[in-house]
């Protein structure tokens, strides 16, 4: 199955990730994470398949991030308000974020990678 590679073509590390897919012949799907942001509903299912914590879905270095103050918000909030914080703005997102339905990895670190797509 084709995985979604949930990117932004202007990040360096989604690049780095594009090209090690590429490389490993990982076949995948390109969206554009801020054109076509995962919908609300989305979220929620990768969060649950994902078994990381909800607040490592937020990209934190991002300056939308910032500029929202979410850093404390984010220790506060409940599941439901972080996913509608998440749908809202696809940079609030962390990236890469690749799934085939079922696994689902954020940002890139090439073990993970290798772990998690290499066939």
């Amino acid at each position: 199955m084709k995985v979604a590679f949930y990117w932004y073509p202007k990040c360096g590390t989604c690049r780095k990730a594009k090209n090690w897919l590429d490389e490993n012949n990982v076949a995948y799907e390109e969206v554009h994470i801020v054109e076509n942001p995962p919908s609300r509903s989305t979220l929620e299912e990768l969060y649950k398949n994902s078994g990381v914590e909800l607040k490592k879905f937020f990209n934190t270095s991002g300056q939308k991030y910032r500029e929202l103050g979410l850093k404390d918000k984010v220790k506060e909030a409940s599941d439901a308000e972080l996913l509608d914080v998440l749908a809202s703005d696809g940079m609030l997102i962390k990236r890469p974020l690749i799934t085939d339905g079922n696994k689902v990895t954020l940002g890139f670190k090439e073990e993970e990678f290798k772990e998690s797509w290499n066939k």
